[in-house]
């Protein structure tokens, strides 16, 4: 029995080797790909697969990473909001949500603040807030509308740009 199962393992053993061997087909060789390793390389950055000098020291990519506390749009808007509890902050989203809020003198009515920011230019336009307003009869019966023109809307919008527009005004005092 032994003598017989050495046989049949033997045998599979073979069969598997044999068959993976015969799945193997040779692959097509591709002629465009250099066979020297710096023709390879220059074209794989050429073709943007790979990574040179140029393309780190601020070359042919326009790719432009900023760090969000020297975006004095951002630093502005989360100064300004800082009394405020924030639901959403992604900063490569380019997003700022508040959770509701509401002062001791109204318990019934909260506002909500978005802020969206379009670009990294302190510009009016580079900044669009969304003020969101809530008003509860009780517990379980709530409307929510949007402010479309609010004073609390203008006034966050100017505090931000001024205060945005003052953050670039150190930071290229301090350049000097």
């Amino acid at each position: 029995m032994i003598f017989m199962f050495k046989i049949a393992l033997k045998t599979l053993i073979i069969l598997v080797f044999l068959t993976s061997c015969a799945a193997l087909k040779p692959e097509k060789v591709d002629k465009s790909v250099p066979v020297n390793a710096e023709e390879r390389a220059r074209q794989a950055v050429d073709e943007g697969r790979g990574i040179s000098l140029e393309g780190l020291m601020g070359g042919r990519r326009g790719t432009n990473y900023e760090f969000s506390t020297s975006n004095p749009m951002w630093r502005a808007s989360l100064e300004t909001l800082d009394f405020l509890p924030l639901t959403t902050v992604d900063y490569s989203g380019g997003i700022i949500i508040t959770d509701w809020y509401y002062d001791n003198n109204s318990s019934r009515e909260s506002i909500k603040i978005s802020l969206r920011f379009l670009s990294n230019d302190i510009r009016s336009e580079s900044l669009k807030v969304i003020v969101h307003k809530k008003t509860c009869a009780n517990t379980n019966n709530c409307k929510i509308v949007l402010l479309e023109q609010t004073s609390i809307k203008e006034e966050l919008h100017a505090t931000i740009l001024k205060k945005a527009a003052q953050l670039e005004r150190d930071a290229k005092e301090k350049k000097k």
